[in-house]
C-alpha cells in the first residue's frame, strides 16, 4: 500500500507541476502590443469604416506637424497614419484582431510576441510554441511577393524585364541547400536588370497556386507575362543561361562586314521607323545585359552586334574609329554615315545604357504609324507644364517625295527644340487626320501644320504653313519666321478642330506578324508539354492538357452531333396517331399542320409557343404576369382557328426569341363575353349593359391585344378588310369613341368580304410599335374574368 501510494505522487507530482507552471506562464506571459490602433485613434473595436476615418481626419488635423508644435507631433502623427493604415484595410484589421499582425510580410498566425495567448474563448497555444521557424535572411524581404503585388506590378514588369522568382517556405530543407547558389546569383543578374522575387508557400497559398508551384523549392522564369519552370540542376551557369533562353532570340542582330548587312541593317530604319543601335566588344556572344537592354526597349530602338574579335569586322571598326580595349555603342538615325550619338566604357553599367537609350527612342523626324505613337510624340498640353508643339508635314511615299522629306529632316535637325517635334504621315496612309486638318485642301503637294493637343478626345488647335512644303530656302525660310511668331504669340494658332484616331499601318503586315507569333507561341506550348513529360510534373501541365481535351472535345462532339442529327433532320416528319392536345380544345382537328407545327419535338428555328388562354391559364399568363412581361393574344373562333393560328405564328416568329414577349389565343366561342367586358372597362363610351346581347354577336375574329398584366393596360390591333381606308384600319385606336362607331357596324357584311387569313395582314407592322413603345395604352381597373364554357362536340 506505501509503495502503490508513493508510485501514484511520483506519478501525478510532475504533472501537477506542469499544471501549475501552465497556469503562472498563461498569467505572466501576455502578449503585450505596445501598439494598439484602436487605443491611437480613439475607437472601439467594433468601429465602422466611416467612424474610423472621421477619428483619423481629426487626429490628423490635430497633429500634424506644420500646425501642432508639440516636440511629439511628429511620432504621434505617424502612429496616426500607421492606425488608419492598418484599420481601414479589411485584411490588415482582420489579422490584427485575430493575431496581432500589423507588417504585411509577417506570416498569418504568428504574432509579434511569441508565447501563450491570453484566454478569449477557449484555451489556445500560439503557433510558435511548438514552431520555431528558421530567420530569414534580411535581405530576402525586400524581394517577398504578394498576391496583388505579383498582379498589380510584377506582371505588367514582365514586358520590359524577366523575373526569376524562387518559391520556398519554413520547413524546406532543400531550400537551405540552394540558398548560397541563389545569393550569388541575384548578386550577378540583379545589376544586369533581371528581376528577383521570393514567394513563400506558409503565407502566400494563393500565389504560390497562381504560379503553378506546388513544391519547394522551385524556381520559375517570368515573362512577357508567361512562366517557365527550371528543372536543372541548381547552379549559377544553368540558372544564368535559363534567364538568357526566356528572352525572344530575335533581340539582336549580328551584324558582320563579311555578309554585308549591316548597311541593309542601318537602312532599315526607313521600313520599320526605329533607330538603330550596334554595339562593338571583343566578346564572341552578345553579353546578356546588352539583351536585356534590347528587350526593355524593343519597340524603339533596333538593336545591332559587331564581334570586334572577328577579322573580317576589321574594315567597320575603321570606318567608324573603334576603340577596341572598350565597349562601344553607336547610334543611326537618318543619316547612316554618321552617328548622332556615341558611349564608350569599359564597364557598361545599366544605368548608363538605359538612360543612353531612353534619350535616343526616336528619329530625328519619326513617321505617325499608330496612335500610340502619336501620343508619345505630340502629348496632350497640361496646364502645368510647358507648351509643346507638333510640326506635321503631310507628305507622299513616292520617290518625288523624297527630295522634299530629306530637306524637312535636315531642317528639324538644325531648329531642334524642346517645345517643337517634328513628325511626319502619309497622307494615304492617314487620310482621315489628313483630311480633319486639311478640309478644303488636295494634298497632291506637301504641307507643313503646327498642331498643339489640348485633349484627349482629339481637340487640337492648328495652322497650315501658306505656300505648302516642297524644301527650298523660301519654304526654310518661311517656316522658321512662323515658328519664332508661335513662340512670341500663342494666339497664333487660329484653327479648331477634332482628329480621329490614326490607323495603325503595322496592320499592313500583321498577318506575317501574326503567322511568326502563332509560331513562337506554338513552339512555346510544345515545350512545356516536353518539359511536362520529361519530368512528370503533370499538375503543372493541367491548364494545358485541358485545354487541349476541351478542344478535341469540342471538334469531335460537333461533327458525332452533325453526323447523327443531318440523316434524321432530312427525313419528313410523319404525324403520329390521334392525340388529345389540351390547348386546342376537344372540337380541334389533330391532324393539321398547325398542331404538328405546335406539337413536334422542339424545332431549329421554326417554333412559336402559343397558349390557349383558359380558366386554368388566365391567371398565371395574364394576372400575375411578371414586370415587364407582355402577352400577345389573339381572338378566334372554332372555324378560323387554323388559318389563324398559322398566319400569326408566321408574323410574331421574327419576335419570338425576345423574352418578355408571350404568345396566347383566346377562343371567343368559349369567353364570347371576355372582350366586350374588357372594352367597356377601358372606354367609357361603349354602350351599356343594356346591349351586352348585341355585343356578344359582335365579331372580334383577329383581333389582337398585347396585355401587361402587372401596369394593367393592353394595346389593341384591329383586323384589316378589304374596301376599308388603310389609314382607317390600322393597328392601334386611339380613342374609343372610334372602336365604338366601328364596332357598330355589322360584322358579318365585313367577314364575307375577304379571307379570314387575311386579317393579320399588318400585324408586323403593329409589333415592330409595339416593341418601340409608340402605341396607345387603354388601362383599365381589373381584368375582367373567364367563364369557361365548353361547346358541344360534333
Amino acid at each position: 500500500m506505501t509503495d502503490r501510494g508513493t508510485g501514484w505522487i511520483a506519478l501525478t507530482c510532475p504533472v501537477t507541476l506542469a499544471i501549475f507552471l501552465l497556469i503562472i506562464t498563461s498569467h505572466v506571459v501576455q502578449p503585450t502590443n505596445e501598439f494598439d490602433p484602436y487605443k491611437v485613434l480613439g475607437v472601439s473595436r467594433r468601429a465602422s469604416h466611416v467612424e474610423i476615418k472621421r477619428a483619423y481626419k481629426n487626429l490628423a488635423r490635430e497633429w500634424h506637424p506644420d500646425k501642432n508644435k508639440d516636440p511629439s507631433a511628429a511620432d504621434t502623427f505617424i502612429k496616426i497614419s500607421k492606425s488608419y493604415e492598418i484599420l481601414s484595410n479589411e485584411e490588415r484589421r482582420s489579422n490584427f484582431d485575430r493575431y496581432g499582425q500589423m507588417d504585411e510580410n509577417q506570416p498569418f498566425g504568428q504574432s509579434q510576441h511569441h508565447g501563450f495567448r491570453h484566454f478569449d474563448n477557449s484555451f489556445y497555444f500560439d503557433e510558435s510554441f511548438f514552431h520555431f521557424p528558421r530567420s530569414r535572411d534580411f535581405a530576402d524581404s525586400k524581394y517577398m511577393l504578394h498576391h496583388a503585388q505579383f498582379n498589380n506590378d510584377i506582371l505588367p514588369d514582365s514586358y520590359k524585364r524577366p523575373y526569376l522568382i524562387k518559391v520556398t517556405s519554413e520547413w524546406c530543407f532543400a531550400c537551405i541547400h540552394i540558398e548560397p547558389v541563389w545569393k550569388e546569383t541575384v548578386l550577378e543578374l540583379e545589376p544586369l536588370g533581371v528581376g528577383i522575387g521570393i514567394v513563400d508557400v506558409g503565407s502566400e497559398r494563393r500565389l504560390a497556386n497562381q504560379l503553378g508551384a506546388y513544391r519547394a523549392p522551385s524556381i520559375i522564369g517570368l515573362v512577357n507575362g508567361r512562366m517557365t519552370f527550371f528543372h536543372q540542376h541548381v547552379v549559377r551557369e544553368h540558372l544564368r543561361q535559363f534567364v538568357e533562353d526566356l528572352l525572344p532570340h530575335n533581340l539582336v542582330e549580328r551584324v558582320t562586314i563579311n555578309d554585308n548587312n549591316y548597311q541593309a541593317f542601318l537602312d532599315r530604319w526607313h521600313v520599320e521607323n526605329k533607330p538603330s543601335l550596334l554595339l562593338f566588344d571583343q566578346v564572341p556572344v552578345v553579353p546578356l545585359l546588352y539583351k536585356l537592354t534590347a528587350f526593355a526597349f524593343r519597340h524603339y530602338i533596333r538593336f545591332g552586334y559587331v564581334d570586334q574579335g572577328a577579322t573580317p569586322n576589321t574594315k567597320l571598326l575603321r570606318q567608324f574609329n573603334i576603340n577596341t580595349y572598350a565597349p562601344t555603342m553607336l547610334l543611326f538615325k537618318e543619316d547612316t554615315e554618321k552617328p548622332v550619338d556615341i558611349i564608350q566604357a569599359r564597364g557598361m553599367k545599366k544605368q548608363l545604357m538605359d538612360e543612353f537609350v531612353t534619350n535616343n527612342k526616336f528619329l530625328q523626324v519619326p513617321r505617325l504609324v499608330n496612335q500610340q505613337l502619336f501620343d508619345e510624340l505630340c502629348p496632350v498640353k497640361q496646364f502645368h507644364r510647358r507648351r509643346k508643339y507638333c510640326v506635321l508635314l503631310i507628305t507622299g511615299e513616292d520617290e518625288a517625295f523624297l527630295p522634299g522629306n530629306k530637306a524637312f529632316v535636315d531642317f528639324a535637325t538644325v531648329n531642334k527644340k524642346d517645345i517643337l517635334r517634328f513628325t511626319y504621315v502619309y497622307q494615304r496612309q492617314q487620310q482621315p487626320l489628313c483630311q480633319a486638318l486639311l478640309p478644303n485642301q488636295a494634298a497632291a503637294f506637301p504641307q507643313v501644320v503646327i498642331l498643339e493637343r489640348r485633349s484627349q478626345a482629339g481637340r487640337v488647335l492648328f495652322r497650315s504653313v501658306s505656300s505648302g512644303w516642297n524644301g527650298s530656302q523660301e519654304d526654310k525660310y518661311r517656316l522658321h519666321e512662323q515658328l519664332e511668331l508661335l513662340q512670341k504669340d500663342p494666339t497664333y494658332l487660329s484653327s479648331d478642330t477634332t482628329l480621329p484616331e490614326l490607323n495603325n499601318e503595322m496592320k499592313a503586315v500583321s498577318f506575317f506578324l501574326f503567322f511568326c507569333l502563332w509560331m513562337n507561341a506554338a513552339y512555346d506550348y510544345i515545350l512545356q508539354i516536353y518539359d511536362g513529360l520529361l519530368y512528370s510534373n503533370w499538375r503543372e501541365m493541367m491548364p494545358i492538357l485541358s485545354l487541349i481535351f476541351s478542344a478535341l472535345f469540342i471538334l469531335f462532339g460537333t461533327v458525332i452531333i452533325q453526323a447523327f442529327s443531318e440523316p434524321s433532320e432530312s427525313k419528313p416528319q410523319k404525324p403520329k396517331a390521334k392525340e388529345q392536345n389540351p390547348h386546342l380544345g376537344c372540337c380541334s382537328p389533330v391532324n393539321s399542320p398547325l398542331l404538328l407545327l405546335f406539337r413536334s419535338r422542339p424545332p431549329r428555328k421554326d417554333f412559336v409557343e402559343v397558349t390557349e388562354l383558359t380558366d386554368v391559364t388566365y391567371t398565371s399568363n395574364l394576372v400575375k404576369l411578371r414586370p415587364g412581361h407582355i402577352n400577345v393574344v389573339l381572338v378566334l373562333t372554332n372555324a378560323s382557328k387554323n388559318a389563324l393560328l398559322r398566319k400569326f405564328a408566321k408574323e410574331v416568329f421574327s419576335f419570338s426569341g425576345t423574352q418578355t414577349l408571350h404568345f396566347s389565343f383566346l377562343n371567343a366561342d368559349k369567353h364570347h363575353h371576355w372582350m366586350p367586358s374588357l372594352l367597356r372597362s377601358a372606354c367609357p363610351a361603349w354602350p351599356s349593359e343594356s346591349h351586352s346581347d348585341d355585343e356578344e354577336s359582335l365579331d372580334y375574329t383577329g383581333h389582337v391585344l398585347a396585355l401587361n398584366g402587372h401596369k394593367k393596360y393592353f394595346c389593341l390591333f384591329r383586323p384589316v378588310f378589304t374596301g376599308d381606308d388603310p389609314n382607317d384600319s390600322s393597328s392601334d385606336s386611339s380613342d374609343c369613341k372610334r372602336k365604338s362607331r366601328s364596332r357598330s357596324r355589322s360584322s358579318s357584311s365585313r367577314a364575307t368580304s375577304i379571307e379570314v387569313h387575311h386579317k393579320l395582314d399588318r400585324l408586323g407592322l403593329w409589333m415592330e410599335r409595339l416593341m418601340e413603345g409608340t402605341l396607345p395604352r387603354l388601362y383599365v381597373s381589373s381584368w375582367p374574368t373567364t367563364a369557361f364554357i365548353t361547346p358541344k362536340c360534333t
